[in-house]
């Protein structure tokens, strides 16, 4: 009797060494596409990755938090964000106050005059040479002569040129449009990061 107690114990044993242990080891938690929260030992299939999951221990504790991924208009406000603290950093390496940037524009403004009267003194000496051309043609016109093509050709030359000044200038002025408003823009940044007022 005692024998076959004996080998009863030996048969369970082997038995019970035979059957596979699961072993202690971590749980992922997720949301599949049913919106069921699932856990699982192999892991998160990848399509549910995106969409954030916990790691727990054998104790059912969580030990480390997957957020979700961001959504496109997260990344793109990421993204802003990240290029205005560039902008703004860059702002406050160039200007200290709302002053800095009054003297900076001042300073930008009179280059930018500066050519423009540069521009306008050529043009109004090309007005001047092509009125000396022009009454020397009509001098010869009435005397019954015809005008030289060379002269035709210099009157011609400046009045092209009077043009090409006249877009300089234009394009000066765009210039310093262009530039009171983007000083404008530093300025109220500026102020709005030192936390000072805007008027000048």
């Amino acid at each position: 009797m005692a024998r076959q107690e004996a080998i009863r114990l030996t048969l369970l044993l082997s038995l019970c060494c035979t059957l596979p242990v699961q072993a202690a080891g971590e749980l992922y938690r997720y949301v599949n596409d049913k919106g069921v929260t699932v856990l699982d030992r192999q892991g998160v299939p990848p399509e549910f990755v995106s969409k954030g999951y916990q790691v727990l221990n054998d104790q059912g504790r969580v030990i480390q938090v997957v957020p979700p991924a961001p959504s496109p208009e997260e990344m793109q406000q990421r993204l802003q964000a990240k290029a205005q603290a560039t902008s703004d950093a860059q702002l406050l390496r160039l200007y200290s106050s709302v002053d800095d940037v009054d003297r900076a524009l001042k300073r930008k403004l009179g280059e930018i005059d500066g050519l423009i009267s540069v521009v306008r003194g050529n043009l109004q000496s090309l007005k001047v040479q092509q009125d000396n051309l022009q009454s020397r043609a009509a001098d010869m016109e009435r005397a019954g002569r015809t005008v030289p093509d060379v002269l035709v050709g210099q009157i011609a030359d400046l009045k092209d040129e009077q043009q090409r000044l006249e877009k300089d200038i234009q394009r000066y002025q765009d210039t310093r449009q262009q530039t009171e408003q983007t000083f404008g823009a530093d300025r109220a940044r500026i102020a709005q990061l030192m936390g000072t007022s805007t008027s000048p």
